[in-house]
């Protein structure tokens, strides 16, 4: 038995390997790949985190104006690691990708060691492991400067040690133990992100498969672990909101998850609609996250007997996912807010190639066509994935470029407008600021920033700045310090303003009042 067992791990450390290898694609590239936004917020509150405010409960952006930008997120963790290891080893992004394959890693073994307890199957354990480490959804983001990896990795260990705490609990040696490390990996992994409560569904219904409703309700630790589990978050979250100016969590819930939720269930129209954002949901989880042979095996799996004891499990945590999926993720049509589904996904499929296996095994054919089989089907579903996802890793290597010709150009530490969404731009320009849309900019925005201290406006959507007249024509006004450039600058301090840049305001507003007004001209270096 030891023998075996050892084999088993042996098995499990090539799969991680394997897992580390795909995931080192990329890996120095600048965050500018996809989603650029959202990376581009994990690094600069690593950044600022070591270079303004060392303190994890209090995340700053680069953007909304001069320091401090606090904003309301989940705890970042992999951010604060990030800014810890900064410290020591200077500022690279590069310690983010790690921290997140270290995290992703993590979630290969823990998946396969729960798939091997769940079905008392070691081959459901391997297959498990291995497709948690091929599907394209952890192919990619298991290398993202996000915290998305961090929390599907605290969720998965979470699962796995109260599946143990619940359902082994009486032949424990030490359950106190057991229940706190259940209890801190699933507030961590609430921390981490807060869709990590929907593990919360499969966890209630195992106590209640196994204790009884009453016996569960009954239970003080059931109740200290939804306390353990829950209150550092809202505690963090209560905190976090107070001081913010961003407040997204609580934003995005408000403005757009409930009143669309309430909608589908008051409106038949609007709740068609809701459910044709599902079903688009779907297909990011069929395309990009767990490719079309790792989603038509989860599929399958689901239909397939499992035993007495993850039936419960299973079917509460797929419940859990649909519901989440339905009334987040429709919402919110970015398909890493489907990384959840991960761990369940190749838990259940797992299950399936071991029952596969034992019925197979039964004409002892296993063992010489299947293993060659499976390696086949493996190799497919990588190639898949990698197709999937290949241009998820574009760096956009000319925007890398202009950004850091302004970091070295411009005079440091000054604050900057600059005139496009995405924060892993403004990061690379290394500048603090806002990001603006210029369609939507006006010179009175303009006008307010400057008196906040701005002395630039980077105008990297040239065009569309251009097709805002009023914006446009008062920024005449400045110097452009390089007019053949990609992304003009306009140099905004008022010191600066040019000779008559009034009275050409006022006669542009006069002609504009008698319809005459002319648009803006193209710049001559402009390319967006």
């Amino acid at each position: 038995m030891t023998r075996k067992l050892g084999l088993w791990h042996v098995a499990l450390g090539l799969v991680l390997l394997v897992g580390l290898v795909l995931r080192l694609k990329g890996i120095h590239d600048p965050i500018l790949d996809h989603p650029g936004w959202r990376q581009g917020d994990t690094a600069a509150i690593a950044r600022n985190f070591a270079t303004l405010d060392f303190n994890p409960f209090h995340p700053q952006v680069d953007y909304n104006g001069p320091p401090p930008n606090y904003v309301e997120l989940e705890l970042q963790i992999v951010p604060f690691l990030a800014a810890t290891l900064y410290k020591i080893f200077g500022i690279h992004e590069v310690f983010g990708r790690l921290l997140s394959i270290g995290f992703s890693l993590v979630t290969i073994g823990a998946v396969g060691f729960f798939a091997r307890r769940l079905f008392r199957s070691e081959t459901a354990g391997l297959a498990a492991a291995m497709l948690v480490a091929i599907y394209p959804g952890s192919l990619y983001y298991g290398r993202a400067f996000m915290p998305d990896t961090a929390m599907v990795a605290f969720m998965t260990a979470a699962l796995y040690a109260s599946f143990v705490w619940i359902a082994d609990g009486a032949g424990l040696r030490h359950p106190r133990r057991i229940f706190w490390f259940t209890a801190t990996l699933t507030a961590l992994a609430i921390l981490a992100k807060p869709v990590a409560a929907v593990a919360l569904v499969p966890i209630v219904a195992l106590a209640i498969a196994c204790w009884g409703w009453r016996a569960t309700l009954a239970r003080p630790a059931f109740w200290g672990f939804l306390a353990v589990a829950v209150l550092p978050y809202l505690a963090y979250d209560a905190y976090v909101r107070s001081i913010a100016e961003w407040h997204w969590a609580s934003g995005i819930t408000s403005k757009h998850v409930l009143p669309e939720l309430i909608a589908a269930f008051t409106s038949p129209a609007a709740f068609a609609h809701k459910f044709g954002q599902f079903n688009d949901a779907l297909a990011m989880l069929h395309a990009t996250m767990l490719g079309p042979i790792g989603f038509g095996l989860m599929l399958l799996a689901i239909v397939v007997p499992v035993r007495v004891e993850a039936r419960s499990f299973l079917a509460a945590y797929f419940l859990a996912l649909v519901a989440y999926t339905f009334v987040v993720v429709s919402v919110e049509r970015v398909d890493y807010y489907l990384y959840v589904w991960l761990p369940f996904a190749a838990l259940w499929s797992g299950g399936l190639i071991a029952r596969v296996r034992e019925v197979v095994n039964r004409y002892e054919i296993w063992n010489t066509g299947g293993i060659a089989l499976g390696g086949v089907v493996f190799a497919f579903m990588l190639m898949l994935g990698r197709a999937a996802v290949h241009d998820y890793y574009d760096d956009k290597p000319d925007v890398y470029r202009a950004a850091k010709t302004l970091d070295t150009t411009l005079p440091a530490g000054i604050l900057v407008v600059m005139a496009h969404y995405d924060p892993s731009v403004l990061y690379y320009i290394n500048r603090k600021g806002w990001e603006e849309d210029p369609a939507l900019w006006t010179p009175f925005d303009e006008q307010s920033a400057i008196n906040k201290g701005a002395r630039a406006f980077i105008s990297i959507e040239d065009r569309r700045m251009r097709q805002n007249r009023d914006l446009c024509h008062w920024l005449e006004r400045f110097p452009v310090t390089n007019p053949e450039g990609r992304w003009p600058v306009y140099e905004t301090d008022p010191a600066k303003i040019l000779p008559g840049a009034e009275a050409r305001w006022q006669a542009f507003r006069k002609l504009e009042l008698a319809g005459k007004a002319k648009p803006c001209p193209l710049a001559a270096g402009s390319i967006r």
